[in-house]
């Protein structure tokens, strides 16, 4: 196996799934891109009711004992929930974006018109010179606005741009990968693992691997509102690991070079067999690893639980620093997971 191959191409594919805008609730255009890649790969991919992607990498018609793996395509973002008299606007977040770590950050306004247009997010009286209370000013919704890239001075004249309350707010994600292998961006959570996923189907099928049991992938559309993974899991599935985000802060002790295993999270304990399988696996591949409990965290996979299904369930990820702001991971961490998948699957 050409290890560095699958690395750019995991590499490359993020960074493409980036660049499409696709916060919750918002994410046709990103599907549609996954959708086409997995048929450029040579598979059939499906779509699920709710828009996300199902799609059989590799089958053993033995086994009854299926596994999924999970990622979610859709990431944090905004809503217009007013407009006010001078023309600006007021957002509501989808999921849990942070409004401090939105000031001065560029961003666009979908219509439903079709018509896209620029803006920034500003505090409101965002002058420093003017503004006596800028530094004391908690950075909250309703003291932030979105300043329109166009010549509106009232609600009427944005409301002849066809912007609307319920249209949708996308930000700037800011990719960078850097010459010593970090990569930066907004929403590495979670289109990083969805990066990977995609470069395990290729690995699959430019290497011809027989897996020992037919898996799964499945790109959720609604995890960062808490329902991504609760419904959709074939029938036949035992056994879902997400692929999602290993945190990287105080207390822990994963780091961005690492694949995390996570043991715990805020909803509780992943599937004991399942962790020490994983763990079992790093160690005979000498994959760089860390285990971690996560306390402000919750998954696809617990959704799956929480909605009824009767699977054993794991997680794992790269290690990211500053989840849900602008995150930072290293190529390093990337391929550590990829290889997890390949030990633990294949």
């Amino acid at each position: 196996m050409n290890q560095l191959a699958y690395l750019d191409y995991i590499l490359d594919q993020t960074q493409k799934i980036l660049s499409i805008d696709s916060p919750t609730g918002f994410t046709k255009n990103v599907t549609e891109y996954v959708m086409e890649e997995y048929r450029s790969l040579g598979y059939s991919p499906k779509q699920t009711i709710k828009g996300g992607i199902l799609c059989e990498i590799g089958s053993d018609e033995n086994s009854n004992d299926a596994l999924c793996l999970e990622a979610h395509v859709d990431t944090l973002g905004g809503m217009v929930s007013q407009i006010t008299e001078t023309g600006r606007l007021i957002l509501t977040p989808l999921g849990g974006l942070e409004p401090n770590n939105t000031e001065s950050e560029n961003c666009k306004i979908y219509t439903r018109s079709g018509k896209i247009y620029s803006g920034t997010m500003q505090m409101k009286n965002a002058s420093v010179h003017v503004n006596k209370n800028y530094r004391s000013t908690a950075r909250e919704f309703d003291t932030m606005e979105v300043v329109i890239d166009e010549k509106v001075n009232s609600k009427e004249d944005v409301l002849s741009l066809h912007i609307r309350v319920g249209d949708i707010v996308c930000f700037d994600p800011r990719t960078v990968l850097t010459e010593s292998g970090y990569l930066k961006s907004r929403f590495l959570d979670d289109k990083v693992s969805v990066g990977i996923l995609l470069g395990f189907a290729k690995y699959v099928k430019e290497e011809n691997i027989k897996l020992p049991r037919k898996v799964y992938q499945y790109f959720t559309v609604f995890e960062e509102v808490g329902h991504g993974g609760s419904g959709s899991i074939p029938t036949d599935v035992t056994e879902v690991i997400s692929v999602d985000l290993g945190c990287v802060g105080d207390g822990l002790t994963c780091t961005e070079y690492q694949v995390s295993i996570c043991a715990k999270d805020s909803v509780g304990p992943y599937h004991y067999d399942v962790v020490s399988g994983l763990i079992e696996a790093a160690e005979h591949g000498h994959i760089d690893y860390a285990v971690d409990i996560y306390p402000h965290y919750a998954s696809d996979v617990d959704s799956a639980l929480t909605a009824g299904h009767e699977v054993r369930h794991g997680l794992i990820g790269p290690g990211v620093y500053a989840t849900h702001g602008y995150e930072r991971s290293h190529k390093d961490g990337i391929l550590n997971t990829f290889l997890l998948l390949t030990k633990y699957l294949a």
